[in-house]
């Protein structure tokens, strides 16, 4: 059977390489466990026949699972569908990374700068620093060294002083408030979206070119109100699901 959004000229009307359609198409079958672990994908000759495409482009696209993990070859057998995970974090009012990946689990963190700027204007707005600067974060975080989000947050420079020495040490966004005296936080507003990664996100989060990510624009305020952290963070999809709390902490 072949899939007409692969098949025939969409994938080269669309500026979407077909390779790319198909692999998608497989890993969201396999992440949706409608393909099992250990089960044997079809042929290439049987998926180049259902997508409606030549076998190096099934090739393609299974190499690129194959690179993710999702797939291995075996010589003279086939290729199989390999264990995987995909992490849970759930949203909620006070929900940090660790606390909703649970135990068993490694969070690490690599820096990738960190220091005082001018924020774009939507960032000021919501944080209400106009004409102000803000202590800016970008960093990479892996789970178990797989790496799994890209974070961009802003922080509002008022609440900066003792913060970016203990973050720098620890990886911890909370340990780094804690240092400066705030001990706790909200989270006011959580809204989600998704796009392609861009080359840099692909790269940073070890991703084919062409792959979801999902955008998770947070702001965290004060008990008081006061906005505190505006955090953009880019989730890699195939890895990563969000469970959004409503009314919890």
């Amino acid at each position: 059977m072949t899939t007409p959004l692969i098949g025939g000229n969409h994938a080269v009307s669309s500026g979407y390489q077909a390779w790319r359609l198909i692999a998608e198409e497989l890993r969201g079958e396999i992440l949706d466990g409608h393909v099992a672990v250990g089960a044997k994908l079809a042929s290439e000759g049987e998926l180049a026949e259902r997508f409606g495409v030549n076998r190096h482009t099934v090739r393609r696209a299974v190499a690129a699972l194959a690179a993710d993990g999702l797939v291995v070859a075996r010589r003279g057998s086939g290729t199989y569908v390999n264990e995987h995970a995909v992490l849970v974090h759930r949203i909620g009012m006070r929900t940090r990374l660790t606390d909703s990946l649970g135990a068993g689990v490694t969070v690490g963190m690599r820096l990738l700068g960190a220091g005082p700027e001018t924020p774009p204007a939507e960032v000021a707005s919501r944080l209400q620093i106009d004409g102000r600067e803000a202590l800016r974060l970008d960093n990479v975080r892996t789970v178990d060294g797989r790496p799994v989000l890209r974070g961009t947050q802003w922080l509002a420079i008022d609440f900066a002083p003792a913060f970016l020495e203990k973050y720098r040490r620890t990886g911890s966004v909370t340990a780094g408030l804690r240092a400066g005296g705030i001990d706790d936080y909200l989270r006011a507003s959580t809204t989600v979206g998704a796009r392609h990664a861009t080359a840099a996100e692909a790269a940073d989060l070890e991703l084919t070119v062409g792959a979801v990510v999902l955008v998770v624009r947070a702001l965290d305020v004060l008990p008081d109100g006061t906005p505190l952290l505006l955090g953009i963070t880019r989730f890699a999809a195939q890895w990563v699901e969000l469970d959004i709390e409503h009314g919890g902490s």
